[in-house]
């Protein structure tokens, strides 16, 4: 599975087009009457707009430690194990990378509050002006995407502290 995860780490394409595909099959379980072309146009702008982004955070976390896309994802692979590196420079990157990820997990609780409140809302537009069976699927998948993302944030951060703990950086 490791293999897997650097692998994918290396190839962004490949999870655009993974999450266009499981985008829009779920969308087309939910709302099997929409046509299988406009989702699937909507799904893929809405992946490349965030694709955009993740690009923008991954050049600015390679030029953080100063290396290239592998290094970033040797070091975001050892601080997912718990790995603290033993050689100096690479400790070094390690510190800056964990720094950097930490300044910009720093208002994560407000971020998940909005995701809440925004959720929500739209949950309440579809389940006035849609049937009983999008506005279950809806609210199942909305819940289900918050608690992954709030588990996966309290993760990820725990994850964080413990590394900058380990290189003695607080």
């Amino acid at each position: 599975m490791h293999s897997v995860n650097r692998w994918l780490t290396r190839h962004l394409w490949v999870q655009i087009a993974l999450s266009v595909v499981a985008a829009t099959a779920v969308i087309l379980l939910i709302d099997p009457a929409r046509s299988w072309g406009e989702v699937l146009v909507r799904v893929t702008v809405m992946s490349l707009g965030g694709a955009a982004v993740l690009v923008a955070r991954r050049r600015g976390e390679r030029r953080a430690v100063g290396g290239s896309d592998a290094t970033v994802a040797g070091l975001d692979h050892k601080l997912r194990r718990g790995d603290v590196p033993a050689d100096p420079g690479e400790r070094e990157a390690m510190a800056k990378l964990v720094a950097r990820r930490l300044h910009h997990t720093r208002h994560r609780w407000p971020a998940l509050a909005f995701l809440c409140v925004m959720l929500g809302t739209l949950y309440v537009l579809i389940a006035a002006t849609s049937g009983p069976r999008a506005m279950i699927g809806y609210g199942l998948l909305f819940g289900a995407f918050l608690v992954w993302l709030t588990w996966y944030s309290v993760r990820h951060h725990r994850r964080l502290r413990r590394m900058a703990d380990a290189l003695g950086r607080t």
